[in-house]
């Protein structure tokens, strides 16, 4: 059975963005789909019927995004849990997740629409921050978590645990905790290894350490990773999820990090590989 109701998220303030979604949206109604037009979008593009979040993610059975990485990270957090396929359109230069080209938008739209697109499933995060002992957020990430210290804070204390077992205590500017496909995000910057995305497993990167030996580790996918803030807390401290949700952390707060349950699949491009995109967005190979 062909797919029928299609998501529509874009960046909206890129006027190429709203251009291409237009264009997408009447190419939906003549193969008689019907488009989930994200609200903000609906309103830049003067169309009447604005749909919640929570009612597209209710509807949909394919998701387009047209952007950046960034916008695909957050329709991502936004479809957690939902058995749907992520088309990621890049409207810039190459990204790591949005790999589709606007020129081969179609062709892929119609591989999805009859169930035959290639399919890349990426392993997510789920995030629990606990104060006093219980449970207060739990979100699931795409990229990684993050725990660091205000701009002018001192270093903090990371006391960090493994499925229980101590690792060590931290003493550094903060912690990132990622999956293979954040592992080209701020993991990376902050001197960690590159997973392919397809991988299994976890990574824990220390940013800038005071001990030079603390470096980054790579975990089983199935460990739990328990980090506590063990330094006074005279400056703020904050636990930012996929570089987008931020919570402030208070005295005596914890956070634990495992594999979620769901994933989110991505719908990739046989045009170019992985190590196409790593060699184009690190630019390795020229001078």
């Amino acid at each position: 059975m062909q797919t029928k109701n299609i998501a529509v998220f874009a960046k909206v303030h890129d006027p190429r963005c709203r251009e291409v979604a237009h264009n997408l949206i009447d190419w939906l109604h003549d193969r008689d789909c019907t488009p989930l037009v994200e609200a903000h979008l609906s309103r830049h593009l003067g169309l009447r019927n604005l749909l919640t979040d929570e009612e597209i993610r209710e509807k949909a059975e394919l998701v387009v995004v047209l952007g950046g990485d960034g916008t695909l990270i957050s329709v991502a957090r936004l479809f957690s849990g939902k058995n749907v396929s992520v088309v990621g359109v890049n409207l810039g230069n190459l990204g790591f997740l949005t790999e589709i080209t606007v020129e081969e938008l179609y062709l892929r739209m119609e591989q999805c629409l009859a169930g035959e697109s290639p399919i890349s499933e990426r392993m997510m995060l789920e995030v629990t921050l606990f104060r006093r002992e219980k449970a207060i957020e739990k979100c699931n990430v795409l990229n990684d978590a993050v725990i660091n210290k205000g701009a002018l804070a001192r270093i903090v204390d990371l006391e960090t645990r493994v499925d229980g077992s101590f690792l060590t205590t931290y003493k550094a500017d903060g912690l990132i905790v990622s999956t293979p496909t954040g592992s080209t995000g701020y993991s990376l910057s902050a001197g960690g290894p590159i997973i392919h995305p397809l991988m299994s497993c976890m990574v824990i990167t220390p940013i800038c350490p005071h001990t030079l030996t603390n470096r980054p580790i790579v975990v089983p996918s199935d460990s739990v990773v328990s980090i506590k803030a063990t330094s006074s807390f005279d400056e703020s401290v904050y636990l930012t999820l996929d570089g987008q949700v931020g919570f402030e952390l208070r005295e005596e707060d914890s956070i634990t990090v495992r594999r979620a349950e769901m994933t989110t699949s991505l719908v990739s491009s046989p045009n170019r590989d992985y190590y196409e995109i790593l060699r184009t967005k690190l630019k390795w190979g020229e001078r």
